[in-house]
Parts: structure tokens; sequence; C-alpha cells
């Protein structure tokens, strides 16, 4: 809590501080405490004397005298006085080891030093043990109602109101609330201007309800509800524009929807007819429509408490949590939506409606119930429901205030010697009156005058009495209403994954502003039961109805939000028929690059490289091998051998000046490197076959031989485009006079990568790679092959399909997004389907989507960000990280404020979906990619049903949460007729080089 303990607490005698703020979570700080009756100011008594009170009693690590003198019957008899652990004693455990809170009156006779008096204070006192236990049912009954197995036996239903966001002082217009009450309908007018709700415009009229109307019919009451909507609508002016409004609806509900709610109950009095079951704002919907009304559009359904928890989000005070201590008892807070399982939203935060007052009606509170508590709700028009509420709520407390007083005369312990008959009545002492008698100043001339009108004669003494019952039922109530509190403070902070949960906590009722002192005992026993949550309380000013506004006007927003964020993502959200057209579309580039003729003007170049054949097992020897890709390279030595492959390694690096600098440079650098680990491995003497890597656009005329097409990937060395790159490697081993260098076979990353995974899965005849760059290789037919001699068997084709829609074939599902991204980078206009799905792009395409929902006031407030607007800083490993199932929204939100970005709860669920609708399309395409491989592939065999392997590396691939997974998704639905297995490479490309160069050696190239 932020202010633990009392105002201006000091540290217990002993020096020990009242709680300490840090500590292991949700462990009760280890100070002996009780909690009921309190010390509501710090004057005590005039009162000289008392014989049978408890003297003091421990409460949140300080012992508080209540009233140590007060008369005895002999009118001078006082008690002997008590050091600070004699004082603590009445708090601790009894004899038998009991709790005060467990006191039952049943053993009584067990403790003959207390009496009557002392015996009903005690039964109203709960130790910290007791609360912290009731807090941790409360918890596991929380948890009960948020699961969808267990929601429909749980007693906190824990209802979802479909409001997931709080005011960003955005919002602006006019919108309209409706109010149904006990006794009237309130109708509010509402003006927002987007100043950060500083200064709204309010009109308000309330309609009296007539009283045979609450048991009338259903039909009836809604007509009624819509005429106070047109008279309201005529008196100031009768706007004609659409006219939202939030209906504020206070009888328990089932929500499906922010706007859509059937009544499971009426309560409070209310009986009309023909409404259980049914959709309620429907139905008012529906009467308005029958005024003609056909602007005002009911939006919204919600309680009160809501209302409470968004009037208290004002004034840059965001709040998440509502607490409303009044008549009843409730509470409401954002929860994670994904803890909601009884919706199917699992994004972003939803607040729900725990519908406390029900905690405890399977027994959970059996052990904490008083014989008081059991003849309150033995009274009461629904006998074993609404456990807790009959505990907290004001309707209760002097009720459970009289059956004390009333046992208590009955004991000879009150009123001696006067007719109690007027206690007998149920409503006969009130809970304004407790409030008015617990006053430290005017309690006991409060207290004397309400016995009096009751026809009782109290003496000095039962005036005091009385106080310190009321004093104990109302601690009690607070006590009782923080382990509420506590549990959903911990729940938050443990579902946020937060070592410390700081929170704003809307607290409304006339329990709560009656007295100032039960909202510091709501918060000092709140702070002990939670101590890894620091909450602020922060008084409700929603006299008005203006929280209910908020909730309208947000609800409002969010509508307008959603429909101009669907507008913004849909063109990157593709169909099926649109991705059935991509693949169509490859497959027809496909047959371009593999035809003779066609090939020069093909998209999809359809490279042979000369592979014939995968790994057989019989493979045997050493092989060097070498891997360059990207700004790292590796170069290993691989020994194949019949128990398996035995490999080591070593990662160069290539500075950016050699990467854009001279072909020769580069090639220097890669033989230099190639030397160093020749040496360090004791190879320098030995003369072994080199399997080269080289993940670039070339155009092979040889296992041996293939001609840089395009430098990609950033690279840029010149006097390269258009060589062998092999000759180029073997200049370079000359210009070091290093002539023990014999390379038999280049490849690129893809072919590696299914030569590695075929030496473990002899199906593997695919190779993909996603990651910074994407490709994809296949086993063809040779007779399909048109650039190359020979029919038989079979080669591999590496199909450079990152080129796809090169030729303007794609054009149409480009967004301004992907042509933002293309006109950025060093090969504008090329390798455009490699720029719709690999890591090096898909951060960019992120970063201009925000970029624009700025620019339409949808993110960030509409403030841009000037490191928002730098090139590549929102790189793809976020959308890796952002797009974890069950990651917090504030790591999304750590994220973002890395880039300097001041985001809120909503930017962080908007920005995750935008991750999301980027990596899917990525996901997507490719699979449309690779249906067509496979369709070709079983169309060329002639097989009804196809299963083959897919050799995979890339780190978008391995590392995304989710990409995978729809990869094999979509390809399951655009490919059905084939069995496509996936097989991660463990060992990168370097090995598949390796083994092409085994292969080559094993038998005679083509």
């Amino acid at each position: 809590m932020s202010n633990p303990g009392r105002p201006g607490s000091q540290p217990s005698r002993g020096g020990r501080a009242p709680w300490s703020p840090r500590g292991e979570r949700g462990r009760l700080p280890p100070i002996n405490r009780c909690v009921g009756m309190m010390m509501w100011g710090q004057q005590p008594s005039a009162v000289p004397g008392l014989e049978d009170s408890l003297c003091a009693i421990a409460i949140v690590g300080h012992s508080c005298a209540l009233y140590p003198r007060l008369p005895g019957r002999d009118g001078g008899t006082t008690l002997p006085s008590h050091d600070a652990a004699q004082t603590s004693a009445p708090c601790g455990r009894d004899a038998e080891g009991r709790a005060p809170g467990s006191f039952q009156f049943g053993h009584q006779d067990n403790v003959p030093s207390c009496t009557p008096v002392q015996r009903a204070l005690l039964s109203l006192t709960l130790s910290l043990e007791k609360l912290q236990a009731v807090k941790c049912r409360m918890l596991e009954a929380m948890e009960k109602g948020l699961s969808q197995e267990t929601h429909a036996q749980a007693t906190v239903h824990m209802l979802p109101t479909f409001i997931c966001s709080t005011p960003d002082g955005t919002e602006k217009g006019d919108l309209m609330v409706v109010e149904l009450c006990q006794s009237h309908v309130r109708t509010l007018f509402v003006t927002l201007l987007g100043d950060g709700n500083q200064s709204p415009q309010l009109m308000y009229k309330i309609f009296e309800l007539p009283a045979d109307m609450l048991q009338g019919t259903g039909e009836a009451l809604f007509d009624f509800i819509a005429q106070c909507v047109q008279k309201f609508l005529e008196e100031i002016g009768n706007p004609q524009h659409r006219l939202p409004v939030g209906f504020v609806f206070p009888f328990s509900c089932r929500q499906t929807g922010l706007g859509k709610a059937e009544l499971i109950s009426w309560s409070k009095g209310f009986q009309c007819s023909d409404v259980e079951g049914k959709d309620v704002v429907q139905l008012l919907q529906a009467a308005i429509n029958k005024l003609e009304l056909y602007h005002v559009e009911v939006i919204a359904l919600l309680n009160d408490t809501v209302g409470t928890m968004m009037a208290s989000s004002w004034g840059g005070k965001p709040c998440e949590i509502a607490l409303v201590m009044g008549t009843g008892t409730n509470s409401c807070f954002m929860a994670e939506a994904q803890l909601v399982e009884v919706v199917e939203e699992n994004n972003g935060r939803m607040c729900v409606n725990s519908e406390w007052g029900c905690f405890g009606d399977d027994g959970a509170l059996s052990d904490v119930l008083t014989p008081y508590d059991h003849r309150v709700d033995q009274e009461s028009s629904n006998p074993g429901e609404r456990r807790f509420e009959k505990m907290v709520g004001g309707l209760y407390l002097g009720e459970i205030v009289r059956h004390a007083m009333l046992m208590l005369a009955t004991e000879q312990a009150l009123f001696v010697g006067a007719s109690t008959s007027a206690l007998g009545s149920k409503g006969a002492f009130k809970t304004q009156q407790v409030l008015e008698i617990m006053d430290n100043e005017t309690g006991m001339a409060k207290a004397r005058s309400a016995l009096e009108a009751l026809g009782l004669q109290p003496s000095e003494r039962d005036c005091c009495r009385v106080q310190q019952i009321c004093r104990a039922v109302v601690s009690r109530a607070a006590a009782l209403s923080a382990t509420g509190l506590a549990a959903i403070l911990s729940l938050m902070c443990r579902s946020r994954e937060l070592e410390r949960l700081v929170v704003n906590v809307g607290v409304d009722g006339e329990l709560y502003r009656a007295h100032a002192r039960f909202g510091e005992i709501l918060q000092s026993v709140a702070g002990l039961l939670a101590p890894e949550c620091a909450a602020t309380l922060v008084p409700s000013a929603d006299t008005n109805g203006l929280g209910v506004a908020m909730v309208t006007a947000v609800a409002q927003r969010m509508l307008t939000q959603r429909h101009e964020v669907e507008q913004l993502l849909a063109p990157l959200r593709l169909s099926r028929a649109d991705l059935e057209r991509v693949q169509g579309l490859m497959r027809q580039e496909m047959e371009r690059g593999l035809g003779r003729d066609s090939n020069a003007d093909a998209s999809v170049r359809m490279l042979p490289t000369y592979v014939c054949n995968t790994p057989d097992g019989t493979e045997r020897g050493d092989f060097l091998a070498l891997d360059l890709g990207g700004t790292n390279f590796r170069v290993l030595v691989v020994r194949v051998m019949q128990e398996g492959i035995h490999m080591a390694s070593e990662i160069y690096v290539v500075p950016t000046s050699i990467m854009q600098g001279t072909g020769e440079a580069l090639f220097d650098h890669i033989i230099e490197c190639i030397m160093d680990f020749q040496t360090k491995q004791n190879l320098m003497e030995q003369v072994l076959p080199l399997g080269f890597t080289f993940s670039f656009p070339c155009q092979q005329l040889g296992l041996d031989k293939a001609v840089l097409l395009t430098w990609t990937k950033g690279f840029s060395a010149s006097g390269c485009v258009g060589q062998d790159v092999v000759q180029l490697l073997r200049e370079a081993a000359q210009r070091k006079q290093h002539l023990a260098l014999k390379v038999v076979a280049v490849v690129n990353d893809t072919v590696g990568t299914m030569m590695a995974c075929g030496y473990d899965d002899p199906r593997c005849e695919i190779g993909l790679i996603v990651g910074t760059g994407t490709n994809a290789c296949y086993m063809e037919e040779r007779k399909n092959v048109g650039t190359v001699e020979g029919e038989e068997g079979r080669m591999c084709i590496n199909m450079e399909w990152g080129a796809f829609g090169d030729n303007g074939c794609l054009d149409d599902i480009f967004t301004t997004f992907d042509r933002m991204v293309d006109e950025k980078t060093i090969n504008a206009g090329k390798q455009r389907f490699e720029k719709l799905i690999s890591g090096m792009y898909l951060g960019e395409i992120v970063r201009h989507i925000l970029l624009a929902m700025v620019d339409k006031q949808l993110l960030f407030r509409g403030k841009p960000s000037l490191k928002l607007q730098t090139k590549d800083i929102f790189q793809t490993k976020f959308l890796s990280t952002i797009e974890t199932d069950g990651l917090a929204l504030q790591h999304v939100q750590d994220i973002l404020r890395d880039l300097e970005l001041d985001a809120s709860f909503e930017d962080s669920v908007l920005v995750r979906e935008v991750c999301q609708t980027v990596s899917l399309r990525a996901a997507q395409l490719c699979a449309a990619g690779l249906a067509a491989v496979v369709e070709k592939m079983r169309e060329n065999r002639g097989l009804a049903q196809l299963a083959v392997t897919v050799g995979v590396d890339g780190t978008l691939y391995k590392m995304h949460p989710h990409f995978s997974h729809n990869l094999q998704q979509m390809l399951q639905d655009l490919a059905p007729n084939c069995a496509v297995t996936f097989l991660q490479s463990e060992d990168g490309s370097g090995k598949g080089a390796a083994l092409v160069a085994a292969v080559a050696c094993r038998e005679p190239s083509p």
C-alpha cells in the first residue's frame, strides 16, 4: 500500500516497523495482530472506567487503547494495567489454540475470564491469520469464477463486462446515460471535448418511477424508460444526430457483449414479468424505436461498480479497480483477458464484475460467521445467499448490531431491568445510527438518543458498550472488504508477472464516505494481506453518473477505433481465395522458370543446382564447409562416419566495409578466415573436399560453377555480379598462397538445409529458409528442367522465390506499407515476395503501420515519436517477443518504452494485433508458395497422396512463437492431398554443404 498503517504510524515497541512493502509475495509479515475493534480516534473516552471491556487491542502492528476506563457496576472498579504484550494477548490464541475470529459462543464456559461483552467483541474480531485465510478463499473463489470449467458452480461469479479500456482523455462527442434506480430513472446528457475530460458539459433529469411499475410488466417498465428518454431530449432541444447511450441496469445479468445482456433474476423489490432470460438492451432499444427515436442507440450495459472505476479514472489518474461499499457491496477490476475463460477474447484486458457479495454461499465463511450473522441471514428475504454482503453491506450492519444488543440484553450485560421488546423488531436499529454512534466526539450522545428512542433507559456504560459493538461491526466490515481487495491485488500482480503492482482503486458507497477510518482500515489491512502491491484509494466523485457516461464514451471510442483499425489492416488480411490465387501464380511462375524459352522472363528463376541425389547413408570421410549468407559466416570441418556426423566450426564476421567494398577484399577475407580455422584445427597439411554454401542468387552452370546474379542482404561488393563465385574463391586462395583448397560443390543455404535434413530423413526432398531472407528448393523431375540436358532422374531446383512478384503479378496484394518499405531498400522493386515474408522486412512493415495509426490518432494518443520514425528501429525480433503466448502486457509496454514510446495498456494491445497481422500474412504467403511446390511434386509423380519432408531453417521460422504453426495449418488447407512433415535443421546449412561434397565424392557429377 502507498501508506501502510495509520497516517503518521511509527515502529511498534521493540523498534519493529509495522510491515515491510518488500517481502516474499503473499507471505504474511510475522506480527501477531487482530483486526476487528479499532481505535476510531486519538482521544480516549472521558468516561472514567470499564469493568468488562477489552482494555486494549493490537491492530496493524500497534497496541491501540480503546476505552481503558469505564464505570463498573459498582461505579469504581477498574482493570489492572497491561503492557504491550499483555494487550496483544486477547488477539492471539486462547487456551485451546483458537483464534478470536473463530470464537464460538458455545465455548464461552471454557473462557471464564471473558464477560459477555468481551465474548461478543472477540467474536467480531478477526486475527490477521484468519483474514489471510479469508483472502485465500476469496482468491480461490475468484479463480473458480474465471475458469470455464468451474464458472457455473462458482459463488463469486466474475462476470465479464466486455469493457476493455479505461478513459484516455481523447473521448469526445455527445452521449447519453439512462440509469434505472430503485425509485427513479435518471437521464444524463454529456458532451466531451477531447481535452483530457477536464471540462465535461452535463445536463440531467430525474423521473420518479411509479411504485406499481416495480411489480408490473416488463413492457410497461421499458416503455416508461423510453418515454423518459424522449421527454429529456425534448427539454434539451431534441438533438437529431446519432446519440450513443449507456444503460445502467443494477441487476444480475449474463453479458455476452458490451451491448448484450440477459437478466438472470430480479432483486431489490423489482419483479416485472416477461424480462428474465431476455436481453434487456434489446428490450430498451425496442421501446425507444417504438417512439421513432432511431438516432438513439443503446451501445453498452453496465453496473454502478464499473461506473465508479471510470469516474475515478479522472484527471490523469487511471483506475483499474473499483469497490462499492454502500447498501450492498461489489467490486470490479481490469483482468488479463486470457484469464476470463468464459469469453473467447484472449488479448488485452477486460473489466470483470466480481459480484463478490455471494462469496461464502458455499460455506467458505462458516468459521467467521457469528450467531448475529446467522440471525440476520435467517430474517432476510434470501436466507443462505449473499453471505459476504450480509457481513459487509450497509443494509445489514444495523441489524448485526441490533442482534448483538439483543443477545447481550438477554445475558443481562446490557439494559439491565429495562424492557427490550423494541429491539426484537427487524429494522429497529439503522446502519446510519451505527455510523453516527461511532463518532469520537458525538457518538455517546447519539447512542443515548437512539437507545432512548427505542424505549430503553441506557446507562453511560450501556452507551459505551453499544459504541464498542458498533465499532467492532464496522471494523470487521472494513477488514473483510480488505480481504477481497487484497485477493484482487494479488491476482492482478501475479497474472501480470510483476514483482510489485502499483494501482489506483476507485471507492464509493455510504460506508466508505461516512467515516475516513473505514478507508484507513481498508487500506492498512489490504497492505498487510497483499504486501507485494501498492494501492491508492481514490474516492469516487460520481454523484451525477459521469462515471457511467465515461464507460459509454470509452465504448464509443473503442467502436470507432475498431472500425478504423479494421479498415487500416484489411489489406493485410488475406482471404483463402487470395492465397489460392497466390498459389496459382507461384505455380505459373515455376513453370515459366523451368522452361528453356521462358526462363529469362520468369520472376521465379528455378535455377538448376546439379545436385541430383540426397544422402543415402554410405558417405564417409572428412570435408570442409564454408557457409556465407550474411554478416556472419561459418567455417566447418565435418567428419562423416558410420556411427554419425561429428563437426567443429567457428564463426567469423564480415565487416560492413568489406561487404560493400571490392570483391577481391571480400574473398581475400574469406580465405584468411579459412586458413585461420585450418590452422587451429591442425588441417593445413591436408587437402579436404570443400562444399561452399553461397546464399545469394546464382546461375549454376555445374556443381562447382555458379555465376552471381545479384547481391542481396546488404552485400554490394564490386566486381562479383556476373562472375563465377567458385573461381573468385580459388583466385583469392592463389593470392594468399593457399594451394590446398579443393572446392567440389557450391550450393545455397536452402539446398544445404535440404541435404542436412536429408541425412536424417530420406524423405526430405524440399528445403525452406525463412529467416533474414527466404527461399525454397525441391527435387524436380529432370525431364521437366528445360534449362539443362538429360531426361533421367531428378535434380534439386533452387527456386529463388524471393523474387516472385518482381514482374508485377503480386501488385494487388502489395499494400501501401509494403511499398513504403520497398522504396527505402537498396534493391527497390526486387525480391518483392521476400519483402512480404522475411525477417529483414517484417519489423519495418509494422513500423510503418504504427506510424499510420499514430497519424490517425489510434496509437500513443496521436503523439509522434522521433525514434519510431527511424528506419529499422522496430526489429523483427520484437514481433517474436510481443506475440509470445502468456506474455504480460507490461512486458510489451517495456519494449515500446525502450523505443521511447509512451504506450498505454490499450496501445500495447493494438501493437500486438499489428504484429500478429503482419506475421500471420507472412506465414500464409509462405504456405501458398510451398503449396504450389508440393502439389507440383505430387502431380509430377502421378500420386493421389504425396508424403514428403521439408527441411527448414531460419530464425523467423524457429524463433517466432506462431509462424511455424500458421504456416503448417495454411499449407494443410491449401494442399490437402499432401502429407507434409517439417524437420528443423539443427546444424545450419554448412553441414549440408559438406554432405553435398560427400555425395559428389561418392559418385560422378552429372
